[in-house]
């Protein structure tokens, strides 16, 4: 799922839960008698990010909102509102595909733009997101990276989810961000794609086959087996539940697997890459 970070003025830095969970967490700072330099030794962090805390300019992570929780004694206040403050993290229209992303037991995702935002290197990501017109300040920048780097914990759960990515031949062939980027996040391609839970194919551009010519999509399969799947343009998505048109995605997907190099071919096409860059 690319997550292409369109604007959503409800959660942007500033406002709406994050300036509630950031006034909160002042009430509270300000109620225990601790100035924000006190504070901030208390939890690792610098007085300047408490304020940006404080005042909704940045995404707490939950590890210090558990934290904040207890040194504060907010009997769970803080707490409630961890994982709303964590949707915070994304644009609004990819909120739903992100809960979901997160309790698949298998994800096959198909690309034709982008490398999926679960492969993509920290640099990778700044670059692509430093490209977007109209231009993102900087602290929406930083915030969505590491949103996107979050995101790659799926790669450390258990039981480990299924997980299939095949992307056109030009994705991986696009210098976006220049050579040094370029060449970092073939490295990561290779190292994700020797994980055993992990299929990386690569659909090369002369192949006269391609059940792909509708453009790049995810899809989902949770617990109960239920399919769901992902469409995403220009900052607009669909959650695809109906099961006929989910089952069709499905169909879709395996048989762009079988039209794209194998897995052990696709590795060995991305390493030749990595050789001339």
């Amino acid at each position: 799922m690319a997550e292409r970070d369109q604007p959503d003025a409800a959660h942007e830095p500033g406002t709406g839960v994050l300036a509630f969970f950031g006034r909160q967490l002042k009430l509270l700072r300000v109620a225990a008698g601790l100035e924000r330099p006190e504070f901030g030794s208390m939890t690792g962090y610098s007085a300047s990010t408490i304020a940006a805390f404080e005042q909704g300019r940045r995404i707490p992570p939950g590890k210090f909102i558990d934290q904040a929780d207890e040194l504060l004694r907010a009997g769970g206040v803080l707490k409630a509102g961890k994982d709303e403050v964590a949707r915070a993290q994304y644009p609004a229209f990819f909120r739903d595909a992100a809960r979901l992303e997160a309790e698949a037991v298998e994800l096959c995702a198909y690309d034709t733009l982008l490398i999926n935002g679960l492969l993509q290197t920290e640099e990778y990501t700044r670059a692509l997101l430093t490209e977007r017109r109209p231009l993102l300040d900087e602290a929406t920048i930083e915030q969505r990276v590491a949103a996107r780097q979050a995101r790659q914990d799926i790669f450390n759960r258990w039981p480990a989810p299924l997980l299939s990515f095949v992307m056109e031949e030009h994705v991986v062939a696009r210098g976006l961000g220049g050579r040094a980027v370029r060449r970092g996040q073939l490295e990561q391609l290779l190292l994700i794609g020797q994980k055993r839970n992990v299929e990386l194919q690569i659909m090369p551009t002369d192949r006269e086959d391609n059940a792909g010519v509708d453009g790049p999509f995810t899809v989902i399969t949770r617990q109960n087996s239920d399919q769901i799947g992902y469409l995403e343009v220009q900052g607009r998505s669909t959650l695809v539940s109906d099961r006929e048109e989910s089952r069709a995605l499905a169909a879709r997907s395996g048989i762009i697997r079988a039209q794209a190099l194998t897995p052990r071919e696709s590795l060995a096409f991305i390493e030749k890459l990595l050789g001339e860059v």
